[in-house]
This record gives structure tokens, C-alpha cells and sequence, in this order.
């Protein structure tokens, strides 16, 4: 039986707004960009402060599941998409149940090489809601409905990506540059050295309508956290939605990660993850860089860094009480609200 079956209340932020002399309080528009685990755990603390959310997810991966119905049909990988509206379900028994029904996995019996092993049912639903509307925005609409989901997802892309980068790696005593093609091969082959030169095919794709459309509307718009190649920098390569992100009057937040070393960031610090936002997109500017004090390495070199993006650094501790590498979610949410109460 579950402990608490009624919606979880948003937390008020404070805004600037006055009526009759007292303070109104509105929650403000927010446009979250990432994918996979770093997507969801800034959802995880957004949905708490407010409705007005849009997910704007990365459409590259090409791994397990979502490479195979990608490859098989021919559509957006439907898997950080999923994810996404997980974490926005609603608290009520239905929402958490539908969630457990749309993560669930299916497992072929020892021996048996069936078609559905590995596949998570709700990247099933979504394709099959896309495949039956036309529509992929709408599909994932009738998911997010399903779940009762506090927020609106959306992909970055109308077509589906292909990420690629530049490996540097040892051999015959030499060093050589190895083009990786493919989200699944570069999270993979960076663990044997250092990405560079990344980039998305097609160069030109058209961005989600929609997606623009929430970017030009927020109040915020957060960056982050997430793989930094693989999740966070694809918003910043596709052209259209980096002039999106770069053009709009809502303020910017780029979220660190819980720890600098990654299968794709290995001995990097914090500086350098800057370092790469900036290298890719020059003309993307921050005003808030939200980090915990654990990763930020040299703070002074850290705060300089920022400010050359045109922003600040807010350190807070924001990480999981377990130990684990992970953003916890009610302490994210503190650190947002106090940043969105901000004038």
C-alpha cells in the first residue's frame, strides 16, 4: 500500500511580481535539455517546482532497445524520451504504476533468443503511439497523459541523430586518430582515450518545433547534468537549437555533473567540462553554472571559468547522501528554487 497517494504540492518560488503590495507567487517556465539518467534527475527535482516543464531530449542513441526499433523502423529512439516521462509521472498510485509498466524490461527465457528480450515496454507504447497518430510530439503527449505527467517532452530533433567523434588512442608505439561512429561506440571507446572533434549527422537536421518554440517562451532553460559528449553538447551541435538557446531572453543554467571522471570525461576537471561548452559553442552564454563543491576542483579557477561563459558559480551540495555519484533530487530542488526566487 502506498505511504502517500495524493500529488506531491510544488513548492512556491517567489517571484518579483507584487499585488497589492504583497508578494504573488508564480512558478516559473522551465525548459530542461540532457538525456538518459542526468535528464531525469533534473526532472526529478523540476517537477517539484513546477508544471510549466518541457524536456527537450537528445534522439542519438542507438543502443539496446532504442537502436534496435530505431534500426528496425526507422524512428526517433524512443529510450531518454521514456526515461523522461518517468520521472515526471504523477505521485498517485496510477502514475507510479504506469511508470513501472513503462520501465519494465522484458527477459527471454535461459536459451532462448526471443525477439522482445531487452526491450522496455514503454519504448514499445511510444512507438507504437507514434506509428498510429503520425506524430511523434503527440505520441509522446498521449504517454505523457497516460502517466499523468507533470511537464510536456519533446524531442531535440524531428529525425533521428548520429553522434561521432574523434578518439585519440595509442598504436604501434604511435598515437593515431579512430572516428567513432554512433552514441553506444563513443561512450564505449572513450574509455580509451580523449574525445574530440565530436560532432551530428546529419549537420543540418531540423530541430522539434516545439522545442524551439519552449526555448523562446521560459524563464530558464537548464543545461545539464548528463554524459557531457553524448548527452549535454548534441543540444549545442545542432544548429538550429543552438541559435535557439543562444538567442533566447530566459536565463541559462548549465548543471555540472555529480563527477568529472566518466567513461567519456576521463581526467578531466570541471574546468575543462566548461572548456568544451565553450570550445563547441563560443557564443552560448551561462548566467548560473550550479555545481557541488565536491567536483569543482580549484574554486577560484572554477569561478573564473564561469564568468568567462558571462555567468556566476552557485555551489551547493546537491549530491546524494548515499555516497553515489548522483544528484539527489529534494536537495536539486532546493538549489533551483533558491536560484529561480532570484531576482
Amino acid at each position: 500500500m502506498a505511504l502517500f497517494s495524493g500529488p506531491l504540492p510544488l513548492i512556491p518560488v517567489p517571484t518579483a511580481n507584487r499585488r497589492d503590495g504583497e508578494p504573488v507567487e508564480k512558478t516559473p517556465s522551465v525548459v530542461a535539455l540532457g538525456g538518459g539518467h542526468g535528464l531525469s534527475a533534473s526532472l526529478s527535482a523540476l517537477r517539484l517546482l513546477t508544471q510549466d516543464l518541457t524536456a527537450v531530449v537528445t534522439v542519438a542513441d542507438d543502443g539496446g532497445s532504442s537502436g534496435r526499433l530505431r534500426r528496425e523502423l526507422g524512428v526517433l529512439p524512443p529510450g531518454d524520451l521514456r526515461m523522461a516521462l518517468a520521472a515526471l509521472c504523477d505521485d498517485t498510485d496510477w502514475g507510479r504504476t504506469w511508470r513501472d509498466v513503462m520501465q519494465h524490461r522484458f527477459t527471454s527465457t535461459e536459451g532462448v533468443e526471443g525477439s522482445l528480450d531487452n526491450h522496455a515496454l514503454g519504448n514499445l507504447l511510444i512507438v507504437t503511439l507514434w506509428e498510429l497518430l503520425g506524430d511523434p510530439v503527440a505520441g509522446l503527449q498521449w504517454a505523457g497523459a497516460l502517466l499523468g505527467a507533470r511537464g510536456k517532452v519533446v524531442p531535440m530533433a524531428s529525425v533521428p541523430l548520429t553522434i561521432e567523434g574523434d578518439i585519440l588512442t595509442e598504436s604501434g608505439g604511435g598515437l593515431r586518430v579512430k572516428t567513432i561512429v554512433g552514441q553506444a561506440q563513443l561512450a564505449v571507446a572513450a574509455e580509451g582515450g580523449n574525445v574530440s572533434n565530436v560532432r551530428l549527422l546529419p549537420e543540418a537536421a531540423p530541430a522539434c518545433k516545439d522545442a524551439l518554440e519552449a526555448i523562446e517562451l521560459a524563464d530558464w532553460v537548464i543545461l545539464g547534468p548528463g554524459s557531457w559528449y553524448t548527452s549535454v553538447l548534441p543540444h549545442l551541435l545542432l544548429p538550429e537549437l543552438r541559435d535557439a538557446l543562444c538567442r533566447t531572453s530566459a536565463r541559462r543554467c548549465l548543471t555540472m555533473n555529480m563527477t568529472n571522471d566518466t567513461k567519456e570525461t576521463q581526467g578531466m576537471t570541471a574546468v575543462d567540462h566548461l572548456a568544451v561548452i565553450k570550445r563547441y559553442a563560443p557564443e552560448f552564454t551561462v548566467d548560473v553554472v550550479l555545481a557541488d563543491p565536491a567536483v569543482v576542483g580549484d574554486r577560484a579557477q572554477f569561478e573564473a571559468a564561469v564568468a568567462g561563459m558571462g555567468g556566476r558559480a552557485v555551489l551547493g551540495k546537491v549530491g546524494s547522501s548515499t555516497g553515489k555519484p548522483v544528484h539527489d533530487p529534494l536537495r536539486l530542488a532546493t538549489a533551483y528554487k533558491d536560484m529561480f526566487g532570484e531576482n
